[in-house]
């Protein structure tokens, strides 16, 4: 079914001319070499575009076999490679060198020798006079030159050689004229030519530069089909290249491709059929805005307001009269795997649908105060990113654990249960680093802080709603609720005020309560909450005899309603889940204090 919509996709890219045909691929070229008609090199000319201070190579379209994949191999391309290949020169000392350049030598002999295209000719002539001595007196020669991609062209013509008419003919004869086993298309269902091998896919973040197969086999135990041991399966050239073609295109790089997310190690695409390719386009576009809003200014403005519809749930010809209801979406995710890749996950269903969920999943995160700003929840890959980590108040996705990322977006997709995981890992990382609620002269750590409680909130809020279990005491609150009598969320109010007595006495210390006992206290309450509560009298006494008398009193007050919701004896173990009400409850208590409400005194506002 993947195979099927990626064909599907091509034909739509191709009928665009976003994509090259068969035989082709599109490739990054960085120089041009000039010859002459007698086959003099004249001089290299850099193809390459600036990227602010960097140059970058072009992407070119340049004929290549789609069949193979060269990894240790030697194999030369027709009319363009690297500068090995095509001028037996590199930065590296390798024997291979010569081999390589040989080779090219050779196929370009046997493709092109018989024929009388002035072009073509000119090259061959290059070819054969050239040795890789001359190099450096070629004009425009540089080093960065080496191990770069290099096309060719003759002096006084615009096409490069690989694009002349005469060259494009005899490729297409020769990709038509290989020895082919027929059989019927698994994905067409056509009866075609058996593609012997699978391109390379190349984009996928931690894969092999090189690039990675998403379909293989390397063991004759695995060929089905009676086609021998050069196919690997009843796939036709045609269908290979489509499917390779367009998945390319979307995990291509670079700022012009919205079709591709990186969250965790998960690779993420996406693409939409519709009733013509616009709409298909604007709900691509669309599902681009809700997984990361733009951030050009005219554009997040236009993003604001489709997106503002989208989380009040309208009907998507209310959104944008050029989107369709039954636009279908695929979403495609991918990691690395040695030399292959894997599918973390695959989901495909109409674009109304998934943008529900989009919507239970920012209704499930909602806090209040807001953990994020903006007309709809955070990125996905914010979310998971505050999983790793955290120093100074920053995280970095690397340190993300596996799978967790495509569990995550997979949950959010189909609209099951977030994976488990993800509230432990929330939990374990209030333990090790602390960095929980706001955090006022940090503002790095309060956005990670407010989005790991929102998090922890989004997967119990789910669990109790796909149990159909909904009460007045499992529902877990969006905002503080001094009703509430469960006993995880109690205690971590109660924690938020023993702390604020505490800095209340003595202002910022090396080591608050939260530093040294939010693990422990969330997971064995009744071995410190005790202690806590002593020392919490002491700290009362001083603010007392201070400038704040009033303050003191506040925050006796709050302690005693609080530990009186709690019963005789705090627990001695709270479960994964009740730490999560634990998290919340202190992220409550504590936002609170930051807000003036009318009912408390001005001391404990501005404590």
């Amino acid at each position: 079914m993947i195979l099927a919509a990626l064909n599907r996709l091509y034909d739509r890219l191709s009928a665009e001319d976003a994509v090259p045909t068969f035989g082709y691929s599109v490739e990054n070229i960085s120089f041009a070499l000039v010859i002459g008609r007698d086959g003099t090199p004249i001089e290299f000319v850099d193809l390459r575009r600036a990227e602010g201070n960097k140059r970058r190579p072009r992407p070119m379209r340049v004929p290549t076999n789609p069949e193979i994949s060269r990894t240790s191999g030697i194999y030369a391309n027709p009319l363009w490679d690297k500068t090995s290949y095509t001028l037996g020169r590199s930065a590296k000392s390798s024997s291979r060198t010569a081999d390589e350049h040989s080779a090219f030598v050779a196929r370009q002999d046997e493709l092109f020798a018989d024929n009388e295209d002035d072009a073509l000719a000119s090259f061959l002539r290059f070819l054969h006079a050239w040795t890789p001595e001359r190099l450096e007196h070629v004009h425009g020669y540089d080093e960065v030159i080496l191990d770069s991609n290099i096309v060719f062209r003759c002096d006084g013509q615009r096409a490069y050689v690989h694009d002349t008419p005469a060259a494009q003919s005899i490729w297409q004869a020769v990709l038509e004229q290989e020895s082919q086993t027929m059989a019927q298309c698994l994905v067409t269902g056509e009866v075609g030519p058996v593609a012997a091998g699978h391109p390379r896919i190349r984009g996928v973040e931690g894969a092999q530069s090189s690039g990675a197969a998403i379909v293989s086999f390397n063991s004759s135990a695995y060929l089905s089909y009676g086609l021998g041991d050069a196919q690997t399966a009843a796939l036709s050239k045609p269908a290979v290249f489509a499917y390779a073609t367009a998945l390319n295109h979307l995990l291509r790089r670079g700022d012009d491709n919205h079709h591709r997310l990186r969250i965790g190690d998960t690779t993420t695409v996406f693409w939409a059929e519709a009733r013509d390719a616009d709409a298909a386009k604007e709900a691509e576009l669309l599902f681009a805005d809700v997984n990361e809003p733009p951030t050009d200014a005219q554009e997040t403005r236009r993003a604001f307001d489709r997106l503002s519809r989208v989380a009040e749930g309208r009907p998507l010809d209310v959104i944008d009269p050029g989107l369709d209801p039954d636009t279908q979406l695929y979403v495609l995710g991918l990691a690395p795997n040695a030399a292959r890749l894997s599918i973390r996950f695959w989901c495909v269903d109409r674009l109304e649908d998934i943008l529900g969920r989009y919507r239970m999943h920012w209704q499930d995160l909602a806090l209040d105060p807001p953990a994020w700003r903006g007309a709809t929840g955070p990125a996905l890959w914010r979310l998971i990113n505050t999983l790793a980590p955290s120093r100074d108040g920053k995280t970095k996705r690397e340190d993300v654990p596996e799978h967790l990322a495509g569990e995550t977006m997979r949950a959010v997709l189909t609209g099951r249960a977030y994976p488990q995981a993800l509230l432990t890992q929330t939990i374990m990382r209030f333990r090790n680093d602390g960095t929980i609620g706001a955090d006022p002269e940090n503002r790095l750590k309060s956005s990670v802080g407010r989005l790991r409680v929102a998090l922890v909130k989004a997967v119990l809020q789910r669990q109790i709603r796909l149990a159909s279990s909904q009460n007045s005491n499992t529902e877990v609150p969006v905002s503080l609720d001094r009703q509430s009598t469960h006993s995880g969320y109690l205690l971590g109010r109660l924690f938020a005020e023993l702390e604020n007595a505490q800095r209340t006495a003595l202002g910022r210390v090396n080591a608050s309560i939260k530093d040294r006992y939010f693990g422990s206290a969330s997971a064995t309450p009744a071995s410190v909450f005790p202690v806590l509560v002593r020392n919490a009298q002491h700290h009362l006494s001083n603010i007392r005899k201070g400038d704040k008398p009033g303050l003191a009193g506040h925050i006796e007050a709050e302690i005693g309603k609080i530990i009186d919701g709690l019963g005789d004896d705090f627990p001695k173990h709270l479960k994964i889940q009740d730490q999560g009400r634990f998290a919340i409850g202190y992220y409550h208590q504590r936002e609170a204090r930051f807000t003036k409400k009318p009912e408390e005194p001005a001391d404990a506002a501005n404590a």
